[in-house]
């Protein structure tokens, strides 16, 4: 039997499977302490950092948000998940791959640079769970993932719909880009579903709104299977604004808004997530200079650790 790494299995690991011994509190902070490379080969899932802050409309902070679940992932690592029971990296093999390198100081360059970094990872065959920055990031996400899946359904957990009207091409702005991709024909509204919502916009461009007030009425349970209706079997990316919870559970974002979601709520609904076709993932809005004792950022390393074991409970139905 092979012994077990002591630290650092983030630079020590030289497979993809299997976890190290970490202490929590020391060490290099990939996600859930997942091996750091930019070697694609053989990975099932790559989580990257998509640190971009220049769309927001509110308080800026959000380009420090990849840093921040890396660091409150420690603890995840530690021991199997709950409500699991089990660590999904003995059959899902997932490497940190680092953040996508973009010149924040030409901002025209921003979207291409982050479509390319999809793609690399895209054509490897893994799945990408990206971790933000604002949500604009979901834009160049989302067109990369069309390519390769083709019109893809959304499930999107947010305080705001982001189908704000905005017709320049070259904008950066984290309310518009779902707009966007419903014009550009990326995502298709219908077979969409937005949960959470509590700011208004007079249109809706036909998306399916399960809002924070009839997610609070009709309880997660009944909220995740008219999710899963509404998507069904197609092309499906998951995007989760941390905004969709209340400020109580995350007050560390730039645009919180009362009367959201909890953390049980959420993370209830996300557990679910198995009869879903998920073709991409991420996790976005954490901005740290706000959060109060990590806690918005640990919400959000929750959120993307059910994810991960989403998809291994996925991988092993499937083989």
């Amino acid at each position: 039997m092979q012994e077990p790494i002591l630290g650092d299995g983030a630079i020590r690991r030289e497979g993809l499977y299997g976890s190290s011994v970490e202490n929590t509190y020391a060490g290099v902070l990939s996600f859930m302490r997942r091996k750091y490379t930019r070697e694609l080969a053989g990975a099932d899932v790559v989580i990257s950092g998509v640190p971009l802050d220049l769309a927001v409309t509110f308080r800026s902070g959000a380009r420090l948000g990849p840093a921040a679940i890396r660091a409150a992932s420690v603890q995840l690592a530690e021991l199997k998940p709950y409500p699991w029971g089990f660590d999904p990296f003995e059959d899902l093999a997932v490497i940190d791959y680092g953040d996508c390198w973009f010149d924040a100081h030409n901002p025209m360059t921003i979207t291409p640079s982050i479509v390319e970094h999809a793609r690399t990872i895209l054509a490897s065959g893994a799945k990408m769970l990206t971790l933000g920055g604002d949500h604009y990031i979901t834009y160049p996400l989302l067109k990369a993932h069309a390519e390769k899946y083709g019109k893809l359904s959304l499930i999107h957990f947010d305080a705001h719909c982001d189908t704000w009207a905005d017709d320049s091409p070259d904008s950066l702005n984290h309310g518009t880009m779902f707009y966007k991709a419903i014009k550009d024909g990326i995502i298709d509204p219908h077979t969409s579903v937005q949960i959470g919502i509590r700011t208004w916009n007079d249109d809706f461009m036909g998306m399916n709104i399960l809002d924070a007030a009839w997610v609070h009425a009709n309880g997660p349970q009944q909220t995740l299977e008219r999710i899963l209706q509404i998507v069904g079997q197609r092309p499906t990316y998951l995007t989760f604004d941390i905004d969709c919870l209340d400020p109580a559970f995350a007050p560390g974002t730039g645009t919180p808004v009362p009367a959201g979601l909890s953390s049980a709520q959420a993370l209830h609904i996300i557990r679910g997530m198995g009869p879903a076709n998920l073709v991409g993932m991420d996790v976005v809005e954490v901005s740290p200079a706000y959060d109060q004792s990590e806690i918005t950022a640990l919400a959000a390393a929750h959120i993307a650790a059910d994810l991960l074991c989403v998809l291994r409970n996925q991988k092993l139905a499937a083989a």
